[in-house]
């Protein structure tokens, strides 16, 4: 079959970086159903698994969220057949997405929403689940929690979701940060109450927040941890998704806890749950379907080749992208 693969982490100019390859056809276990890949969106961990690849590991075939239509599946496999329209995010541990087959364990897909293309169902699986595994996960909120969560790095791909879902399923004020106008618009569209400067996060979320916020999600925590700390309310909560080396000791004094979110936990480990991810893409698909949460795809690259990957990864790069890229067959 034909796949996008990296040969080394090298600058995206170079033709080793993502190329197009005849790989062969994925080998499904008991568990696993085969997928035909129609559509994928590029995060930032493609992006940084791409970067630090090494060439003795040989070629890597990456791609953490997608679309597309059940071939096969494997004896042990409930609730999916071949057919099926589904959405997934993979496991970090085996061959992704950008290829034209894929086999995942199924207890970590879903049927995708029925009124969402392909390309607009890949926006979301990676971001829609770190979100709500934020959310519900680590800090258990549920629909009557208030307060005040601030999302730095809101007008991202899980900024981006995570603002439908908080100020659709809880009760909470949410700020997100941006600093341009079109990611500040962005986040009010997708819902924020409030939008905060992250230039200057402390100033900016004191003025929306005088008696600080109880909740920080951060896309970008490295460097932020003292003004999280300031902030914050005593007993507070922060969620990041991007981990720090630094201190975390400005939030001791505020009894303050941190959480470490990472997605592909479940899948890594093989949890007890794993087939949580299932249920959390099943739920989001019917708020999808019920027009409750949108899409949060802004760029289409009509081109699932090594190049259509390739311009997908340089957007990506710029550190300035709104909502996701996607692209599709």
């Amino acid at each position: 079959m034909r796949a996008i693969v990296s040969d080394e982490g090298l600058p995206l100019d170079d033709p080793r970086a993502l190329r197009d390859a005849e790989t062969p056809e994925p080998e499904p276990g008991p568990r696993d159903v085969v997928i035909r890949v129609e559509a994928v969106s590029v995060n930032p961990v493609d992006v940084k698994k791409r970067r630090s690849h090494k060439a003795s590991r040989g070629p890597l075939t990456l791609g953490y969220d997608g679309a597309g239509v059940v071939v096969e599946a494997g004896s042990e496999v409930v609730g999916l057949k071949p057919g099926d329209e589904v959405w997934w995010t993979g496991d970090a541990t085996r061959p992704g997405a950008n290829a034209e087959l894929q086999a995942v364990d199924h207890r970590i897909v879903a049927l995708k929403p029925t009124t969402a293309s392909f390309a607009d169902a890949a926006s979301l699986p990676l971001t829609a689940l770190t979100a709500w595994e934020s959310m519900f996960d680590h800090l258990r909120l549920n629909r009557e929690d208030r307060g005040t969560l601030l999302i730095v790095g809101g007008a991202g791909g899980v900024g981006s979701i995570l603002t439908q879902l908080a100020t659709r399923l809880t009760a909470l004020r949410v700020i997100a940060t941006a600093s341009r106008d079109e990611s500040r618009d962005w986040a009010l569209r997708m819902g924020a109450h409030a939008v905060a400067d992250h230039r200057d996060l402390v100033a900016a979320v004191t003025d929306l927040a005088p008696d600080g916020v109880e909740y920080v999600f951060s896309s970008y925590t490295r460097g932020s941890i003292e003004a999280f700390a300031k902030v914050l309310k005593p007993f507070g909560h922060v969620v990041s998704i991007d981990g720090t080396d630094e201190s975390l000791l400005p939030l001791f004094a505020k009894s303050a806890s941190m959480h470490w979110e990472y997605m592909f936990t479940r899948s890594r480990y093989e949890a007890w749950d794993i087939a949580e991810q299932s249920r959390i893409l099943a739920a989001v698909a019917e708020l999808v379907d019920r027009g409750t949460v949108a899409t949060t795809a802004t760029r289409y690259i009509d081109d699932f080749t090594a190049e259509g990957i390739r311009e997908a990864h340089r957007l990506v790069e710029t550190q300035a992208m709104i909502g996701k890229v996607v692209v599709h067959r």
